[in-house]
């Protein structure tokens, strides 16, 4: 029987603009009003001027850019612990989306450098042993990578494993004694310590799923079937499904899917800190594929984690995952959904780039079951709007992303306001892994690797690659202590 029309059209789709003169007496989030000091009142004029004038735009942008090299990368967190709940989504961010709200935009950072953890710390050298592991252990992840100043800690590794062939997917060791020949770190859940369960009103249990790199073009390998998945006729995309649900009792990383290690550590996690009488939250985010993993980790937590706990997604460039019966019950269940997408990035329109949500007259010859569903709000972001980046042609990798989302993210005040001068995040990330930065700014492409590509040079004057600190060899035992709040449940689960 075919689904009426209204349901078929996503609400993002047909979303008009708020009147941004309306005031809900229900929101709790006030939109503060910019007071620009006459220094960014300079600078902004400096842009105007690297945007008109072409002759002089590379001494103007260069010398804007070395004015913010010695300001701070972020701003002060505030307190969000009276709003958190608007926050984290439960008015499904109406209202603070478009302007987007500082406090908002902070912890949509915050988050996405969670899900940017999982590309810096893993391990792509094919000639490593420990090729598709994570570089460091759980007590390192943060420490190495910057992070420990967000107040988490990691609690535990997830690895998956896949029997389809997907491209740039698996990442695997050439070499004959490899750590595992199935399986790949791809992510980790962590937890707010007390410190920042203080600042942000509850105890956040935070899983960050790793995606690829890889531009869209692998993403049709997942217009071809379509999985059910529950018990009301939803269905998901086959690849995805594969990943987070596939074990073998031969691996040794994989005898539980990611789902089962996943859920086991929310589950534990909830039922710790609900025993403590403290709120909390569970927040799951990723970039591309990690996205789609979300949403699935998302759609099950729903169904085992108590009613009381609310679940957010916050996603970056994900591809749709589902039909409209999964995105339904996702609603249904309270699952809120927030997709990060940047307008010239492709793979957020994949799976169903002509077959989707869009589309009325599918609803007159069909159930709908196959065609493939966005879920959530949406924060649509524009390459054009920044002046570091380079916009024309046809950058895939770079349109992708994850750092270039966060720039955008950064910069970002509503759809009809230019790139905010009051952006600290420090534009040299954007090129870590791509070709996006105007050549203005200096700044290599691809630049973030291993010194001399992980060799070392040795006692006796010769290049080689260096073993592994032992404490960063991977392993399946959870024997990680971590400190204030969370220290107590690890030592619970060493001793259960």
């Amino acid at each position: 029987m075919a689904l009426s029309s209204s349901a078929v059209i996503h609400n993002h789709m047909n979303m008009k603009r708020f009147n941004m003169v309306r005031v809900h007496q229900e929101l709790t989030l006030e939109i503060p009003k910019s007071k620009r000091p006459i220094r960014a009142t300079h600078l902004a004029e400096s842009i105007c001027n690297v945007l008109h004038h072409p002759p002089s735009r590379s001494i103007d942008l260069l010398r804007y850019h070395e004015e913010k090299l010695s300001t701070p990368t972020m701003s002060p967190r505030e307190d969000i612990s009276q709003k958190w709940r608007q926050i984290h989504g439960c008015s499904n961010w109406e209202n603070i989306l478009d302007p987007l709200h500082p406090c908002l935009r902070r912890e949509i950072l915050k988050y996405g450098e969670f899900a940017q953890a999982t590309y810096d710390a893993f391990d792509y050298d094919s000639l490593s042993q420990y090729c598709g592991s994570c570089r460091y252990n759980r007590n390192k992840l943060f420490q190495k990578l910057g992070l420990s100043r967000n107040g988490y800690a990691v609690t535990k590794y997830i690895y998956a494993m896949s029997h389809i062939d997907l491209p740039r997917w698996l990442e695997r060791s050439l070499v004959a004694d490899t750590w595992s020949r199935d399986s790949n770190w791809i992510g980790y859940v962590a937890v707010s310590d007390d410190q920042e369960t203080r600042r942000i009103g509850r105890r956040d249990i935070v899983v960050a799923w790793r995606g690829t790199v890889a531009p869209c073009e692998w993403y049709e390998d997942f217009q071809r079937k379509l999985d059910p998945i529950g018990k009301k006729g939803a269905k998901v995309e086959h690849g995805f499904l594969s990943i987070y649900t596939s074990k073998s009792d031969t691996t040794r990383y994989n005898k539980s899917s990611a789902s089962d290690q996943v859920m086991k550590e929310i589950t534990k996690l909830v039922k710790f800190y609900e025993q403590k009488g403290e709120e909390v939250s569970v927040t799951i985010t990723g970039h591309s594929l990690g996205g789609a993993l979300a949403l699935l980790n998302a759609y099950e937590a729903a169904y085992k984690v108590p009613n009381n706990v609310p679940i957010s997604v916050i996603s970056f460039g994900a591809p749709r995952v589902g039909n409209i019966t999964f995105k339904q019950e996702l609603e249904e269940m309270g699952v809120k959904t927030l997709r990060v997408v940047v307008k010239q990035d492709w793979v957020h329109r994949m799976p169903g780039l002509v077959f989707n949500e869009a589309f009325k007259v599918f609803d007159e010859i069909t159930s709908l079951e196959w065609v493939y569903t966005h879920v959530g709000a949406e924060l649509k972001l524009d390459v054009g709007s920044s002046p570091y980046l380079k916009g024309g042609g046809m950058n895939l990798s770079g349109f992708h992303s994850l750092e270039t989302y966060l720039h955008l993210v950064d910069g970002y005040l509503s759809s009809e306001t230019p790139f905010r001068n009051e952006a600290k995040r420090d534009v040299a990330l954007v090129n870590k892994y791509c070709d996006m930065l105007v050549d203005e700014l200096r700044i290599p492409q691809s630049w973030y690797q291993l010194a001399n590509k992980g060799l070392v040079c040795n006692d006796h004057g010769r290049w080689v690659k260096p073993k592994r600190d032992p404490d960063d060899i991977p392993s399946h035992h959870d024997d990680l202590l971590v400190p204030d709040g969370t220290q107590t449940y690890m030592m619970t689960l060493v001793s259960s």
